[in-house]
């Protein structure tokens, strides 16, 4: 049975191998079984960043590297969050049945607070209501959300069950999480601890070139290597291995994990090994987005098409809310 799927893409920094194995990929097997709505996030990005230096170009690259891995504008719909102003307009009218209370209670909300104590905006506050209006207003049924935003998520049903009993309608589907389950991969980072991320400074980008690749990997924290035959691994060269049981052959994993549990291990053949690896990988990729890079017109084709497919949907649901709500013609 096909879903209705929605999901927001980051407007800021380059995309990395983290966020190809912990989305990207399973986006793309989404987009050819359910009916998908997939929008870069660039309102929501000022809650943040207020003051960008640069957000068309910021959001221009997202979109390229999106189209590079994969994402197909004929099998999904691929829209900037800006272009659908049904969004903000449903987003108001939301915010009348959002309580100050429950947004203040938000984790994420205070997290942001703490960490941004000069930058408390409306924004800040209320980005829950506004994920709830970039899902409902395309009536999602499923939502591909991380743990950090399971919260919102949930936030987002209790908008849309309030919305229907405010009004007496059955109008919003109550969205649920979409569960990747074991096909869902967390790629650690090069710094020894935690997953790659952008904020981390531990990422592999994939626009980067060989040679960055390369200098990267080498410096990948390790330790001084085993002592003892089949000893535990420390979290550093844990995270080499799995890294290289993702990028690299399953004889090159092994070859590699014999060698360290009769400790004969060189950590810097290992590093080499892999990083050729995650160059093979990613070479087509950066080809692509280099490509597409010079081909504005194409760009300027995407988001065209992705906004008109996006406004049908959106301007349905905003046509009706409002008339829902009392909104009429005289």
């Amino acid at each position: 049975m096909s879903e209705i799927i929605v999901s927001g893409i980051r407007s800021t920094g380059n995309l990395h191998l983290g966020n190809y194995f912990g989305a990207i990929q399973n986006f793309l097997k989404l987009q050819e079984q359910h009916e998908c709505y997939f929008f870069i996030a660039d309102f929501h990005s000022l809650t943040t960043h207020p003051t960008p230096s640069d957000l068309y170009g910021n959001t221009r690259q997202v979109l390229i590297e999106y189209l590079a891995c994969g994402l197909d504008p004929e099998k999904c719909t691929l829209y900037r969050q800006s272009d659908i102003h049904e969004i903000p307009e449903l987003y108001l009218l939301l915010n009348m049945n959002a309580y100050l209370g429950e947004l203040e209670r938000c984790t994420t909300f205070k997290e942001k607070a703490r960490k941004q104590p000069n930058n408390i905006n409306a924004g800040l506050l209320t980005y829950p209501v506004l994920m709830a209006a970039d899902i409902i207003i395309h009536k999602a049924t499923k939502v591909p959300v991380g743990k950090d935003q399971e919260q919102h998520l949930e936030m987002t049903r209790n908008f849309a069950a309030r919305f229907n009993r405010m009004y007496g309608v059955n109008y919003f589907p109550e969205p649920v999480a979409y569960n990747f389950g074991e096909q869902l991969i967390k790629i650690p980072g090069l710094d020894g601890s935690g997953k790659m991320g952008k904020s981390e400074g531990n990422a592999i980008n994939l626009i980067d070139d060989p040679d960055t690749i390369r200098k990267k990997v080498m410096k990948a924290v390790t330790d001084t290597g085993p002592t003892e035959p089949n000893q535990p691994m420390t979290e550093p060269i844990a995270n080499l291995f799995t890294l290289m049981k993702i990028m690299s052959s399953p004889e090159t994993y092994q070859y590699f994990l014999d060698r360290y549990n009769d400790c004969s291990i060189r950590y810097g053949e290992m590093k080499k090994q892999l990083a050729e690896d995650i160059i093979v990988f990613t070479q087509p990729i950066r080809e692509k987005i280099l490509s597409l890079s010079s081909n504005q017109t194409y760009l300027k084709k995407v988001v065209q098409v992705g906004a008109e497919k996006a406004r049908v949907s959106a301007s349905k649901t905003l046509r009706e809310v409002r008339e829902i709500i009392g909104f009429k013609d005289f």
